[in-house]
């Protein structure tokens, strides 16, 4: 037991039609408005982007800030107050409707727009789309539980579509995973180029996405259906199948409304600095002699020659009023003051988390004797290595605690526990869902912020449903409070 008891508005298309030489031609694509009630139409090459934006936008933002904070790598600044209400697990009634709408209706209705399109050539651009719509649906759903998916995407049903269940909607990511697959599978269809903000058109990569996905769906199944997820893996892996070993994300620019969207949301907020480092991760981090530590936080200036970070505890912003603490770095698009946060990726799928993901299917005996855990862990934490720049990881992973050691003590725990150290900053909710998953790793602490919404001792388990659901959408199920399991939460 562990311790965890087609909505496109005129302005975004205008800026996107702008773009049509590509992501460097387009004036703020990340101003991401909602118009429901007059519907915009445009090509599938513009929809596409505006689609893969607005996922961007809350995944790299909203969703960012709540996985960091709720996966501890991140806690509120003693010197500011933005994020307490995150960190006192007691969000706003009202805190989420604007990431729900933007999911919705800027991603994901985006999204079901290009797969319906008509016309020639659009198979690699519709199947772009089905596995963004998987992609985003799964997010949505892990995020938030049960949600709408067979009626959500119907404009005459808004604004009360019918919830499903979460196995309901992980079978519809299933299956739009399969349609997208196939369609970037053809041949000789025509490329969506620079439109496509994730891979610029590369279909070999979106065919590892999509695998590398339906991975990372089945084994979120593990605990809750184990024989599907099992048959799932193991029919995958009969495919032969590519995983990703580059990055699935989105390249922001310094200009122009381009900026990574963490970091946009900080100078809208005068660059306050309002999350810091949690001595949940940091701590851990220097139990194992990581470099990477020094890469995801910034050193505090006084202690640059002694290579110093300095961190405090989860929810401890009111005792520590006095004390300076290391903020998140520009690598992970987190520093407020320093401009280079703009450029910072936001990662849907990482190839460390592709390794990871491949490690543990291995390890559950899942992959037709493909593959070695041993191989994979260490080519998870070497890609990990690799993009922070910290060198070779060969000393750390034979030295390390938690490196090989660990690995032949638990080699589920290993796996997951370096998985969160890869996800430092970059993904912050695949790192707090995993954990949600898994219970790994094992070291989370209850917040010590003064007021919580949930009971003492609990902690946050799923993010709450928008207040515009509860008062426009007569399906509404009910509130369900924050720290209620969502379906494939067993652990």
């Amino acid at each position: 037991m562990n311790n965890k008891n087609r909505y496109i508005t005129k302005q975004l298309l205008l800026t996107i039609i702008i773009a049509t030489i590509g992501l460097s031609g387009c004036k703020k694509f990340l101003d991401v408005n909602e118009n429901p009630n007059s519907p915009d139409s445009a090509a599938p090459n513009l929809l596409l982007p505006a689609s893969q934006a607005a996922t961007g936008q809350i995944v790299g933002n909203f969703f960012q800030i709540y996985g960091n904070i709720w996966g501890q790598y991140w806690t509120q600044n003693p010197t500011s107050s933005q994020y307490r209400t995150v960190d006192q697990y007691n969000p706003a009634a009202t805190a989420f409707d604007r990431p729900w709408l933007i999911l919705y209706r800027n991603a994901l209705i985006n999204a079901d727009l290009i797969t319906k399109a008509q016309g020639p050539s659009l198979e690699y651009t519709r199947g772009i789309a089905y596995l963004m719509k998987a992609y985003t649906l799964q997010v949505v759903t892990d995020a938030f539980g049960d949600v709408p998916n067979t009626e959500a995407l119907k404009p005459e049903l808004f604004p009360a579509p019918k919830y499903d269940t979460q196995a309901v909607v992980y079978d519809s990511v299933f299956n739009y995973i399969d349609k997208g697959l196939a369609l970037v599978s053809v041949a000789n269809s025509a490329s969506p180029g620079a439109q496509d903000m994730v891979f610029q058109g590369n279909m070999a990569n979106w065919k590892a996405f999509a695998n590398t996905l339906k991975l990372k769906a089945y084994l979120r199944l593990a605990y809750v259906d184990a024989a599907k997820s099992a048959a799932g893996v193991k029919a995958l892996y009969a495919t032969n199948p590519t995983f990703l070993t580059v990055d699935a994300s989105i390249k922001y620019l310094s200009t122009g409304g381009n900026e990574n969207p963490l970091y946009n949301e900080m100078v809208g907020l005068s660059r306050t600095q309002n999350v810091v480092a949690s001595t949940t991760a940091v701590s851990h981090f220097d139990g194992n002699s990581d470099p990477r530590v020094a890469k995801f936080y910034d050193l505090i200036a006084t202690d640059v020659a002694a290579k110093t970070e300095r961190s405090i505890i989860q929810g401890s912003y009111n005792v520590n009023t006095g004390k300076t603490v290391s903020p998140p770095s520009a690598l992970v698009g987190a520093r407020a003051s320093n401009s280079a946060s703009a450029v910072a990726p936001v990662k849907f799928i990482s190839a460390t988390e592709s390794y990871f993901l491949q490690a543990e299917a291995v390890s559950r005996g899942w992959t037709n004797g493909v593959g070695t855990v041993a191989t994979l862990y260490a080519q998870g934490i070497q890609a990990s290595f690799t993009a922070v720049g910290a060198g070779d990881a060969t000393s750390y992973i034979a030295t390390a605690p938690d490196g090989a050691a660990a690995l032949a003590t638990n080699a589920l725990k290993a796996i997951i526990t370096q998985k969160y150290y890869a996800m430092c900053g970059f993904q912050g909710f695949e790192a707090w869902t995993e954990w949600r998953r898994t219970g790994y790793p094992d070291f989370f602490v209850v917040s010590i912020a003064p007021t919580r919404g949930i009971p003492q001792g609990k902690f946050p388990l799923r993010m709450a449903y928008p207040n515009t659901e509860a008062t426009s959408n007569k399906n509404f199920p009910g509130i369900v409070t924050i720290d209620t399991p969502v379906w494939w939460d067993k652990n």
